[in-house]
């Protein structure tokens, strides 16, 4: 059975998108630095398919942490065995796997809706399985709709299709989920098209958040590991028994375990009594990854802060993707399509064979309570490819209409089982219409995000402040950072070009004409102040107006900066609750032991302010 129904949640609003353009990808946090010790595959996979920057999608940065009952939408599987909910506003995130006959919730289901700063674009939440493509990271599509449908499954049960246009490679993404009447297991179908004539760098991984406790052990057919933690270094390590248990890690640390040469790919989560989720996959799909935040001070507050109100024990991550970490990049050849199935389901292990400290007898006791889900993976398989084109029969949910307009610029040819029709087009992708006829109209709104792919267009369009405006940004996406400047000049005294011009050239003066200009848009003015504390601190404080979270913790560092920690002290003292404190980054713990050292005085951090993840 498939239906519709509201999810009623405490949410926190997400916000519109940021306006500025993110001309630089964030901080990535997975940098690797000991790349010349590892093996020739790997370390090519590691170099090949960086993503410059999120354009032409806009960052998702205004959430705020007040959390109110919403309703979200949601699409229901359901047969008498399992229970899955899916949400397609959210980037098609599995929120929900019930396994009924136990009553067990087989993820992590967050009972909060709170975005915090993990994503390419920022914006990401916590809990179920995300589904990650595109780039190393949260992919971009993680907090945005996409269209949804029923389809008719191969035995006569629905299938709930999802799709959309994953924007920074311009691939097709598709996830069939079914759940057959006699299955205890959700299968999921996933395939990536590359409608291009030209290889595209692909990456997936799907990241599955499953309840831990002191018993929790992850269970994966493999004796090798490569361990990266903090540290930023890949090494490849022999899997200990204490590797296996989440939380006996003291600080967060990724585990990507080498896939063995002939075993099917699978991974499992149990608890003490040998009962949990396992995810299974066709071979496509070889990487298996152990994801934990630690149980040191850093590692909890995160878990409070992604899930507001947590009192038991928190997640971990199991995740499945493409290679064998999140730093590669695959080549997906022009005109091709990459496909495979995934089983999620309950699993039980015989516990004293799960928990024994001899590895092997662990993970094998693992493979024998899966090998009848395994065996009839590729059956399942090759019944789901029969369907894997087939048009949707109702439609459930609309995504974007950014596909259809890719369509209309290129005429790829796409799987009509994942059409991108004309009228899903809103005024925002209609806006840029025009250029496909040489025009771009100007208007005095606020430019939406560059389509950089149309760079060509855009350098032949009618010339306008608009037009010259996108031309920059897509010649610095380009890497032409001279013919940007230029265009940017070249477009004239708008906020846009000229918050472009002060980021790339570090022209304070051009930033702030564009605070002048649009003094409400913190995030400009945020920006200006940054700028200004490393080059003029004593123009930074009249930017540094009003009571957001990001203008106070800039006042604190203004304030060190002039050697006044008292002032950054009682400022920190009064509490300062930044929504988007990044993953990697902990500037409230910085400034507080700085003012602390500039006082003299030794007052322990608050533990709010605890969001560092360093350590070994």
């Amino acid at each position: 059975m498939l239906s519709a129904q509201d999810l009623l949640l405490p949410a926190a609003a997400l916000g519109a998108e940021n306006p500025l353009p993110p001309l630089r990808s964030h901080q990535e946090v997975h940098e690797v630095r000991n790349l010349a010790e590892l093996p020739a595959e790997l370390r090519a996979n590691i170099e090949y398919g960086g993503l410059r920057s999120t354009l032409p999608c806009l960052d998702q940065d205004s959430y705020d942490r007040t959390l109110v009952d919403t309703v979200l939408p949601s699409l229901v599987l359901e047969n008498d065995h399992a229970r899955a909910v899916v949400l397609p506003s959210l980037g098609g995130r599995l929120y929900s796997l019930v396994h009924k006959a136990s009553g067990q919730e087989l993820l992590y289901r967050n009972p909060v809706f709170q975005a915090a700063n993990l994503a390419l674009r920022n914006a990401w939440f916590a809990g179920g399985v995300e589904w990650n493509l595109g780039s190393t990271g949260h992919w971009t599509g993680t907090c945005a709709p996409m269209h949804a449908a029923r389809v008719e499954g191969p035995d006569g049960t629905p299938i709930l299709r999802l799709w959309e246009l994953e924007r920074t490679r311009n691939l097709v993404t598709q996830l069939d989920f079914w759940l057959p009447e006699d299955s205890e297991f959700l299968y999921v179908g996933v395939r990536l098209q590359n409608p291009a004539e030209y290889d595209v760098p692909a990456y997936w991984w799907s990241n599955i958040a499953v309840e831990q406790s002191a018993g929790t052990r992850v269970l994966v057919p493999a004796d090798q590991a490569w361990r990266y933690g903090y540290g930023s270094r890949l090494d490849l390590i022999d899997v200990p028994a204490e590797l296996t248990y989440p939380m006996r890690h003291d600080q967060a640390v990724d585990y990507f375990f080498e896939p063995e040469p002939g075993e099917r790919p699978w991974i499992a989560s149990v608890d003490a009594e040998g009962n949990g989720l396992a995810q299974a996959s066709t071979e496509r799909l070889r990487g298996r990854k152990l994801f934990v935040w630690g149980e040191a001070p850093g590692g909890r507050r995160w878990q409070e802060w992604l899930s507001p109100g947590l009192t038991g024990p928190g997640y971990a991550e199991i995740q499945a993707g493409l290679a064998r970490t999140q730093m590669e990049h695959l080549k997906l050849p022009g005109a091709t399509s990459w496909q495979w199935m995934e089983a999620y389901g309950r699993v039980s292990v015989d516990p004293i064979a799960a928990h024994s400290d001899d590895w092997p007898t662990a993970r094998r006791a693992g493979t024998v309570a899966l090998q009848d889900v395994l065996a009839g993976l590729p059956e399942r398989e090759a019944a789901w490819s029969a369907v894997i084109d087939a048009e949707p029969a109702e439609s459930l949910a609309v995504g974007s209409g950014w596909g259809a307009l890719e369509l209309a610029r290129t005429g790829w040819s796409v799987s009509a089982g994942t059409p991108f029709a004309p009228e899903t087009m809103t005024d925002r992708e209609r806006a840029w219409l025009p250029l496909l006829d040489g025009q771009l109209p100007a208007t005095d709104g606020v430019p939406d995000g560059t389509l950089v792919a149309w760079r060509e267009l855009l350098e032949k369009a009618e010339e306008n402040w608009l037009v010259w405006y996108h031309r920059g940004v897509a010649r610095f996406y380009a890497g032409d950072e001279g013919g940007a400047v230029a265009a940017w000049r070249e477009s004239g005294d708008n906020p846009w070009a000229l918050r472009n011009l002060g980021l790339v050239t570090k022209d304070l003066a051009a930033y702030e004409r564009a605070v002048a200009l649009r003094p409400e848009l913190v995030e400009l003015r945020v920006e200006a102040a940054v700028l200004a504390l490393e080059t003029e601190p004593d123009r930074a404080a009249d930017l540094l107006q009003g009571d957001d979270p990001r203008v106070q913790l800039l006042r604190v560092q203004l304030a060190l900066a002039n050697g006044d920690a008292q002032t950054a002290h009682e400022l920190l003292a009064a509490g300062i609750q930044l929504a988007t404190v990044r993953e990697g980054a902990n500037p409230l713990t910085d400034y507080w032991l700085a003012a602390e050292a500039a006082l003299g005085t030794d007052r322990p951090v608050p533990p709010a302010y605890q969001f560092g993840m360093g350590g070994s």
